[in-house]
């Protein structure tokens, strides 16, 4: 399905700065000399059991794919689904002011949407931003030596799973939710006034494979794994074998091209695992790290880009 999807042939115009052919996270369209549209969409089921709480993390992370372009948010369109025979629309309301809230937090302005009958609950953002043409930072374009800075622990999708099994804590829960309605606008802003070569977002594709991606400019990575930060209580979880199969799915994949050395298998899980409004991951000059790390609370030096194209080494 992907090759297929792959496969398909895209608009062309020579407006467009960003778009299909690449792992970028979102899309570029140039309007003027000094101004591009950053365009991207992001919706999904509920991954928590509290409404208000879905909603704001739909829109943390809708709104992510923007900041990890250096880009600032300006409209979004919800997009909802909806069985409206079996959930009552009052809780479909604590869904929207969630999400309304973390857009007025980001001073992104809802500008419509649109709704439809559907089986599953289903919520999301096309979140539109700006950025100057010559400013996008993309997910490629690293160097070696750069340092590799993540913005966020990881271990959303471990605790998630462990929710939905009651397996979590409330306390666990709560750290998780916190990380994950923290919208990535100051760790974009900081990114953007140290010049950042390249930075991504942290998703589905788990901390390695969305390294891997930032390795097509043909470098490397090592990663240090005793510095990677992880949610409180997701090391235990994964290790009990609280684990989605989608992150297993994602070290399947991150195996052909991660050396792990002799780290732990639930380590290695975590490294892969699923996420959802995770950090950045910020590619730097060495200079500039230390001044990152101080106006980015949270952010955390995990390791360098490397001369070994398309390697990732966790030492």
């Amino acid at each position: 399905m992907l090759r297929r999807l792959d496969n398909l042939p895209a608009t062309v115009s020579d407006r467009l700065v960003v778009g299909v052919g690449g792992a970028d996270d979102a899309g570029v369209y140039r309007v003027s000399d000094d101004a591009a549209l950053v365009q991207t969409v992001d919706f999904f089921t509920p991954i928590v059991d509290d409404a208000r709480d879905w909603g704001r993390i739909t829109a943390a992370n809708a709104l992510s794919d923007v900041y990890a372009m250096g880009a600032t948010p300006l409209t979004a369109l919800q997009l909802v689904g909806w069985p409206r025979d079996h959930l009552p629309f009052e809780l479909l309301g604590d869904v929207v002011e969630g999400g309304a809230e973390v857009m007025a937090a980001a001073s992104c302005t809802i500008v419509g949407g649109h709704s439809v009958d559907d089986p599953e609950p289903t919520y999301g953002f096309a979140v539109t931003g700006i950025v100057h043409p010559d400013r996008v930072i993309r997910t490629v374009g690293a160097r070696p030596g750069d340092a590799l800075v993540l913005t966020k622990p990881i271990g959303t999708g471990v605790v998630a799973t462990a929710v939905k099994r009651g397996r979590a804590s409330e306390d666990v829960e709560r750290a998780a939710v916190d990380t994950m309605t923290t919208l990535n606008r100051v760790a974009s802003t900081a990114m953007v006034a140290a010049g950042a070569p390249a930075a991504t977002d942290v998703t589905g594709f788990g901390l390695l494979g969305h390294l891997g991606e930032m390795l097509a400019g043909g470098v490397g990575a090592d990663v240090s794994g005793d510095a990677v930060p992880f949610l409180p209580g997701a090391e235990e979880l994964a290790a009990a074998g609280v684990v989605p199969g989608g992150t297993r799915r994602n070290l399947d994949h991150a195996t052909a091209f991660t050396d792990f050395g002799d780290l732990a298998e639930h380590r290695r899980l975590l490294l892969a695992d699923a996420q959802t409004s995770g950090g950045l991951l910020v590619a730097l000059p060495p200079d500039d790290v230390d001044a990152y790390l101080h106006a980015v609370p949270g952010a955390v030096r995990i390791g360098a880009f490397t001369a070994d194209p398309g390697r990732i080494r966790v030492r």
